[in-house]
């Protein structure tokens, strides 16, 4: 605005110990755990409750008991992810530069993409998932809010005129992109350089604050 630190792995306890965890709420997050390793692997379309029950080690009906249906858990797991990308935005507001800031927020973003790819694969695939989910669309309006939050900040100081909502998406699309791109190249021998990725991360949103400071997001 990590490196993906690779797939997300989820070791099955022992049976006595896993009966034991369940009642104490822990079978919830062990299944969007599996479901997010598997998603990572095989794709949002690659995705099945009964290969996630047994990838969790647990009875083929246990999603559905806890998550509804196929939808109920993605929406789940992907509510979990604008969570982790709330709380990486939420680290970044203390920073007094707005631009720095800005910059900040869109290593959050790129980089919770790139360690959380089962999630990253459908926190924005809107056809999969309940938009209505009280948590999903909580966390997800958090995270624009703090965005734009930020993008009148920056239009407060350089540009008055700025449309912020539309350059507050506009940002968004923007680190999306790179950090769908991102996620290609680290499976293409590391051509776009990912050890460097906060740089290109520094480089990318320069080229974006020149735009907020110089457009207002208005056509003529």
């Amino acid at each position: 605005m990590s490196r993906p630190v690779g797939k997300i792995s989820f070791v099955t306890p022992p049976v006595p110990e896993r009966a034991a965890t369940y009642h104490h709420g822990d079978l919830p997050a062990a299944l969007r755990a599996a479901t997010a390793e598997l998603i990572t692997e095989k794709g949002p379309t690659g995705f099945s409750l009964r290969e996630v029950a047994r990838r969790a080690g647990v009875s083929h009906a246990a999603p559905a008991h806890h998550f509804g249906d196929s939808s109920g858990l993605l929406t789940s797991v992907a509510a979990e992810g604008y969570r982790l990308l709330v709380a990486r935005f939420e680290e970044a507001q203390p920073i007094a530069n707005t631009v720095d800031r800005l910059n900040a927020m869109g290593k959050g973003y790129v980089h919770t993409a790139l360690e959380n790819p089962g999630h990253f694969g459908v926190m924005c695939s809107h056809e999969l998932v309940n938009n209505d989910d009280p948590e999903f669309s909580t966390f997800a309006a958090r995270a624009f809010e703090l965005l734009v939050e930020t993008v009148t900040a920056i239009a407060n100081e350089h540009n008055p005129k700025l449309n912020v909502d539309a350059a507050a998406m506009w940002v968004w699309s923007a680190v999306h992109g790179l950090a769908t791109l991102q996620m290609g190249f680290t499976n293409m021998d590391d051509k776009a350089g990912t050890n460097d990725v906060d740089e290109l991360i520094e480089q990318f949103g320069d080229l974006m604050v020149h735009g907020l400071f110089n457009g207002t997001g208005t056509r003529p």
